[in-house]
């Protein structure tokens, strides 16, 4: 056995963590081994907190919550908004909490699509359905046909895209584009700064979905000139089940008319004059529709004072770290059962998750999780392990590929049924 093979060693990681401390911030299962956190994360204790204060706020204020209490309900969209932009490198004023990550790009597709000489929509084979269903949504509210105005890009080996094909895509009729941060299955991360300056130099709005990466890794969104990104808050921010999204839109473009206009969307000075005429908002804030879910919010507080003081530089350091260990092993103690590693190995590429490769990972997933290891499946034979800095030690990553070794030597799997269902 090797140094990298022994728990030994993994402990010693452990011990030399700055974040390992974070774990007891937590709710951790002390019976399991919890590798999907970049599909729903755990619930913080403080992130319980501030929900319950929000809860308390109600019982105390009743209507006063909204300017009263401890995280007055008015305001709290763009306060988490600011406390959100350090993770994407944004100005408080190019951010806000609000709606669901598909809402969300509905807002900013209406918003920025405006289809004139330059008509049609350019994406990636590889994304996650809702971009799709939203773009072609859009396409069709204008008339126009998916099949003439969406281009995908394709990809060589069905996991990856690589950047080069995305820009020589960029033609003279696309408008706009949007392309995912982290790809779901595979992990990859993409060269934002260098895909947005390529679609510049060609006059193209270009906007990123960064469900995969917010919380996980760093960005440099406003000073890389990116448009607009949108994003979910319930995977690496924790922020519990159907979590409220939010968007970035560059501080070029405030003061651009929503294109879907609401309640929210008002300039807060006058929303309460209850003109007929919207007097939007000249931040990111104009691109709300619907009053604040503010239970769905409230976690986030706490959950966002966790990332404050951790920093997502740490955090970005130990997730390539964990996943860097976690392939290691793989190859090491994995290699003769038919595995493959289908994410980036190199850290510049590769997001906050492994994926594994196996024509049984279907039966593979059910078996991690009757023997206490929770992973994510994704049809028809990908296993995502993500472990999450704040949360996953190395002593973990070191467990979870032992019991996946002792489920394929043992073929302990063949016991459970192969159907391609989603395992949540």
């Amino acid at each position: 056995m090797s140094l990298s093979q022994s728990i030994a060693y993994a402990k010693e990681l452990d011990k030399n963590d700055p974040l390992s401390l974070f774990k007891n911030e937590f709710y951790v299962n002390p019976n399991s081994i919890y590798m999907d956190g970049n599909s729903l994360g755990l619930l913080s204790k403080k992130a319980e907190k501030t929900l319950l204060d929000s809860l308390e706020d109600w019982k105390t204020h009743g209507i006063d919550g909204w300017t009263e209490g401890k995280h007055p309900w008015f305001y709290m969209a763009e306060i988490i908004g600011e406390m959100t932009a350090p993770l994407i490198g944004a100005t408080p004023q190019e951010t806000i909490t609000t709606g669901s990550i598909t809402t969300n790009l509905h807002q900013l597709l209406a918003t920025f699509y405006k289809p004139g000489k330059k008509s049609k929509i350019l994406a990636d084979s590889l994304t996650f359905p809702s971009d799709i269903y939203a773009i072609k949504s859009q396409l069709e509210l204008h008339g126009l046909s998916p099949e003439s105005h969406l281009i995908q890009i394709g990809s060589e080996d069905g996991r990856t895209i690589r950047e080069q094909d995305i820009i020589e895509g960029m033609d003279e009729d696309v408008a706009i584009i949007l392309l995912p941060s982290v790809l779901y299955r595979s992990g990859q991360l993409l060269d934002i700064e260098a895909l947005t300056q390529a679609a510049h130099k060609r006059d193209i709005i270009i906007g990123f979905d960064l469900a995969h990466s917010i919380g996980a890794v760093p960005h440099n969104l406003h000073n890389w000139g990116v448009d607009f990104a949108v994003w979910c808050t319930y995977k690496y921010l924790n922020s519990g089940p159907g979590g409220v999204g939010g968007l970035f839109v560059h501080e070029k473009h405030l003061g651009k008319r929503p294109g879907l206009a609401g309640w929210f969307s008002s300039n807060k000075d006058v929303q309460f004059e209850m003109s007929h005429d919207l007097d939007h908002a000249h931040t990111a804030g104009a691109y709300q529709i619907g009053t604040p879910h503010i239970f769905s919010m409230a976690p986030l507080v706490g959950s966002l004072e966790l990332f404050k003081e951790a920093g997502i530089g740490p955090v970005r350091t130990k997730s390539l770290s964990l996943t860097r260990y976690l392939m290691g092993l793989i190859e090491l103690k994995l290699s003769t059962f038919g595995f493959s590693i289908a994410n980036p190995k190199s850290d510049e590429h590769r997001g906050g998750h492994v994926c594994l490769q196996h024509p049984e990972a279907a039966r593979i997933c059910k078996a991690l999780k009757a023997n206490g290891v929770i992973p994510d499946y994704r049809s028809p034979n990908v296993i995502r392990l993500a472990p999450i800095a704040l949360y996953s030690s190395f002593e973990d990553v070191w467990n979870v590929v032992h019991v996946l070794h002792g489920i394929m030597e043992n073929k302990s799997y063949e016991h459970y049924s192969n159907e391609r269902n989603v395992i949540a």
